[in-house]
């Protein structure tokens, strides 16, 4: 079974599961269909809470930001969380006591003002919209990649999904839909943290393994990422900037998080005014289990690929080009990551060029800048590309394929090409690459036309690249 058919089989049971609650679900009547009755019960609705607040942002980038900004982006932790309690504290009791499915009709008969409620419903559309964007963006992105078709036809997949348990089901089915989409998220992010904690420090929960000893240095994990932090011209990952500059950030994050609509009206949704501060204690208490996690997964993960870098740490050699691992060549040709080696010496030198005392390391020890050039880009995509025209001036890289795993050989390519191609959204966009960029495109574009990377070698290296791939398995 190839991984597409494996992809459609797991996502379309998991929405087959969504589309089935939200039939068990579905609203009898208006206010099953605004509030579910009023009758979730305050576990529940924290869990669904947790589910709404785990979007593209906590879900996925907030481990990426904590891992290469260190301590300085714990705001987002503290900010987002902090939101829940002001809404425990000061919103969700006095809401849900007023008894009206939304905010413009709390703020315009508070006020006794029409031009209040107007200009509450005019505020809840412009952030409804500005957050809807996003999440059915990243949705669109998502359905796009598990499915292999374009982000616009995920787009309207995820809308076309999200339209029919919503109406189907109105607020009663997206609540216990949630409490189902909640269960897999959470899951899906914990197992990978467990086992790489497991993997640094031996110690299966990722947040008290983020404190522990790392296994093969012998001390703290966070010590030796500091270490070879700064050894390399970085900050250190535990250093933060100004504590003002950070609180304010904190209270913007917090303000933000308790204003939220699509939050805020979960607390209609529970029987009593107590249950509506007990869902906000309970969606703290769901959220921890992602946020907990969050910053054992950065540390983790920037520390795994110090250590892929600097095998032997700073005062040994780099990684050699070649001893790169199976994984970093995959990602290569997607263009997230990419090396250069530009001093030729077939070692990857990543640092900060621009880091204390780093000039000086670099002269001595013959290095050219850093070499890891590109950290984290977005996917380039390329629909029926066609190259235009080929530099003379030709460029040699390692080149990997999935097909060959544990193997790679050196492709000489053209350095520079122009490419046509149609790009996600549809233009037609006519575009040059140089050096990394220009191979892996090359590369992408023999896979199209049915040509393997060892096809460019000559025979007796095509087939001692076989051979030595078929005695690794």
């Amino acid at each position: 079974m190839d991984q597409t058919t494996l992809n459609i089989i797991v996502v379309g049971l998991s929405f087959a599961l969504y589309f089935g609650i939200a039939i068990w679900a579905r609203a009898g009547s208006t206010s099953e269909f605004y509030a579910a009755g009023r009758g979730v019960n305050p576990v529940i609705n924290g869990m669904a809470t947790a589910a709404d607040w785990m979007s593209a942002a906590s879900f996925i980038s907030m481990a990426g930001l904590i891992a290469f900004v260190g301590y300085n982006n714990s705001t987002f932790l503290m900010g987002w969380t902090g939101g829940y309690v002001l809404m425990a504290m000061l919103l969700a009791p006095y809401l849900r006591k007023f008894g009206k499915y939304t905010v413009p009709e709390f703020v315009g008969d508070r006020f006794y003002s029409q031009t209040a409620r107007v200009v509450a419903v005019i505020s809840l559309i412009v952030m409804s919209v500005t957050y809807v964007i996003g999440q059915m963006t990243g949705a669109g992105v998502a359905f796009s990649r598990f499915l292999e078709v374009d982000s616009t036809t995920g787009l309207y997949i995820a809308s076309a999904t999200v339209f029919v348990y919503a109406v189907l089901g109105g607020m009663k089915g997206i609540t216990y839909t949630q409490v189902a989409q909640y269960c897999v998220l959470i899951t899906a992010y914990t197992i990978p943290a467990v086992f790489i904690s497991l993997q640094l420090t031996g110690n299966p929960i990722p947040s008290l393994g983020l404190f522990s000893e790392h296994t093969a240095s012998g001390q703290p994990l966070l010590t030796t990422l500091d270490g070879l932090l700064t050894d390399l011209g970085f900050n250190a990952y535990t250093t933060g900037s100004s504590p003002w500059l950070m609180a304010l950030f904190t209270l913007s994050l917090m303000i933000g998080t308790a204003g939220l609509p699509h939050v805020i009206i979960r607390f209609f949704t529970v029987p009593k005014v107590a249950d509506a501060r007990w869902s906000a204690g309970w969606a703290l208490v769901f959220i921890a289990l992602l946020y907990l996690t969050a910053p054992a997964v950065g540390a983790m993960a920037r520390l795994n690929i110090m250590t892929t870098m600097w095998p032997n740490g700073v005062e040994g050699e780099p990684v050699a080009q070649a001893d790169l691992p199976d994984w970093f060549n995959t990602w290569s040709v997607t263009g997230l990551l990419a090396v250069e080696d530009k001093n030729g010496d077939g070692l990857i030198q990543y640092y900060n060029e621009n880091g204390a005392g780093m000039a000086e390391m670099a002269a001595e020890r013959g290095w050219a800048g850093n070499e890891l050039v590109t950290f984290n880009r977005d996917i380039l995509v390329l629909a029926n590309p066609e190259i235009l025209q080929v530099s003379k001036e030709m460029n040699e890289n390692i080149e990997a394929s999935p097909n060959l795993p544990g193997v790679s050989a050196k492709i000489s390519r053209p350095r520079k090409v122009t490419v046509k191609y149609l790009d996600k959204d549809g233009m037609i966009v006519r575009n040059d690459f140089e050096g990394l960029w220009a191979t892996s495109v090359q590369h992408q574009i023999d896979h199209l036309n049915g040509v393997m990377y060892f096809d460019r070698l000559s025979a007796v290296k095509r087939d001692m690249l076989i051979r030595k791939a078929k005695k690794r398995r």
